[in-house]
């Protein structure tokens, strides 16, 4: 009857069946396309411009990325690129705290780890078998992906104000196997001041932070990127100061080589009233010689692919550019690396 609805009583009329058998039909169309998703996600084609597997049958079981301290930049990096790489092509990614670049490359050297992050200088050193290497690591570039900058770091009210004023005074120089400690060695004997005269301590990031911030030590030394979050921290429950070294950098190049460079620290940079003058050194994510060509190609296409997705968690790799990435002096880009940013040049 007109105007009686199901609430009335009445038992509404079936739907006419016209149209079933179209929307029954999208509707496994849609369930077989999500399928077949499913599937090039797990096998890793979704994305890859070449429509094959990316690694070209050389898929790893397993990485281990080696990184820093969980304070600094090195291990958020190395997180976030290790999420992508498990979500994207589901091999499991390990990553692992260390001391710092030159532990970093002693691990690639014994096999314990596949991929690094290291500062250029230590690089060098690993080349060239010299220093902390008792042999040449063969070790070869990905990209270059950003620049640590020297961090010297009192308290704001100390009266030290110089590097040369750390005479008698209780500093660290970074990890043991650390590019900080590594750096730091190499300022103090630019700037003439004799580490005997110094009452120094071997800590890593953190435990430089915690020991600044109890008064146990004077000063210490930091190598990394801008924003370090541990030093982030800290200046945000004591004021910090960050003192000059921008004048030692020729000196440190003559002595050691041209990889490193001038360098600010931006004026508002952990509470700085004024830019610092200090020196800067590039970073590198490097790998074994022997790694597969593929699996160094997808690494690098993954840093790049998803720069925007990593910097979201690490500021540091907005930084990362094709045109600066391929400067690895003094060691060699990876045939893989070198595939890809032929294949990419613009």
């Amino acid at each position: 009857m007109p105007g009686t609805s199901p609430h009335d009583g009445a038992v509404p009329a079936p739907a006419p069946r016209r149209g079933r058998r179209p929307v029954l039909l999208a509707a496994l169309a849609l369930c077989l396309l999500a399928a077949l998703g499913v599937v090039l996600v797990l096998t890793g084609a979704v994305g890859d411009p070449r429509g094959a597997d990316p690694w070209a049958g050389s898929r790893p079981s397993s990485l281990v990325i080696t990184t820093g301290g969980t304070s600094g930049i090195y291990h958020g990096y190395g997180a976030a690129v290790g999420d992508v790489l498990e979500r994207r092509y589901g091999v499991p990614v390990s990553e692992i705290e260390s001391g710092g670049s030159i532990e970093n490359l002693q691990r690639l050297a014994d096999g314990s780890a596949q991929v690094a992050f290291s500062a250029a200088d230590a690089v060098a050193d690993a080349v060239a078998g010299r220093g902390d290497f008792d042999e040449p690591v063969p070790v070869s570039a990905l990209a270059r992906v950003y620049d640590d900058f020297v961090h010297l770091v009192v308290r704001a009210d100390s009266p030290v104000t110089t590097i040369e004023d750390l005479r008698g005074r209780v500093v660290s120089l970074g990890a043991p196997r650390s590019g900080t400690a590594l750096i730091a060695h190499r300022l103090l004997a630019a700037a003439d001041v004799d580490e005997d005269g110094l009452s120094t301590r071997s800590l890593g990031l953190s435990e430089s932070i915690d020991a600044l911030r109890a008064g146990d030590i004077d000063a210490f030394f930091w190598s990394g990127g801008l924003r370090t979050p541990g030093l982030t921290s800290l200046a945000a429950e004591r004021p910090i100061r960050l003192l000059p070294l921008g004048d030692l950098v020729e000196a440190v190049r003559d002595r050691n080589g041209s990889g490193y460079r001038h360098g600010v620290l931006p004026q508002g940079m952990y509470g700085s009233t004024q830019e610092v003058p200090t020196l800067a050194v590039p970073n590198f994510l490097v790998v074994r010689t022997d790694m597969p060509a593929p699996v160094a190609r997808v690494l690098v296409d993954t840093l790049f692919d998803a720069r925007s997705q990593i910097a979201a968690k690490v500021p540091s790799a907005a930084l990362l550019d094709r045109a600066r990435a391929i400067f690895t002096e003094p060691v060699s880009l990876h045939p893989g690396a070198l595939e890809y940013f032929r294949e990419t040049k613009s």
